[in-house]
């Protein structure tokens, strides 16, 4: 099953089980990937944006969140926090398992040799690597840190 259909699936039963907080999540990922979709088509590309651009985007909207958690906490506003910690934890239900510290710290080191990265300057090409390899399971946060550990 792809992600679009998936996203169907579990709107339609967060309807039925009267779930406000992950029908409106949905909704917000579908309108996101309409747009990318609207956004792709100046590329030629009329099918959409294919599960590995849609993991990305996914991560993205995650990591927004987050951000806002943290302006939301600082400005003394629990209630719109959790609201946005709500939403993580349904957006999260579409991304495949998450590495782990150790994992990604792997991948890296395998990527490094892969391309013969010897400087700060192959960074790029690592992290390019990893994001067609690991979409979706990786946090590229925590991915660019170690990479960078490692060239350094």
């Amino acid at each position: 099953m792809t992600l679009r259909n998936q996203f169907q699936t579990e709107l339609k039963q967060s309807l039925v089980n009267k779930d406000k907080v992950k029908t409106a999540t949905v909704r917000l990922i579908m309108a996101a990937l309409k747009d990318r979709d609207i956004q792709d088509r100046t590329t030629g590309n009329d099918d959409g944006i294919d599960d590995t651009v849609i993991l990305q985007m996914l991560q993205s909207m995650i990591k927004q969140r987050r951000e806002s958690i943290e302006i939301y906490t600082k400005g003394d506003r629990k209630d719109l926090a959790d609201q946005e910690a709500k939403e993580i934890k349904v957006i999260e239900t579409f991304l495949p398992q998450q590495m782990t510290k150790d994992e990604i710290k792997a991948a890296a080191q395998e990527s490094i040799q892969d391309i013969a990265a010897e400087s700060l300057r192959d960074m790029g090409k690592v992290m390019t690597q990893l994001r067609e390899k690991y979409a979706g399971q990786m946090d590229f946060s925590k991915a660019s840190q170690i990479v960078k550990d490692l060239l350094a």
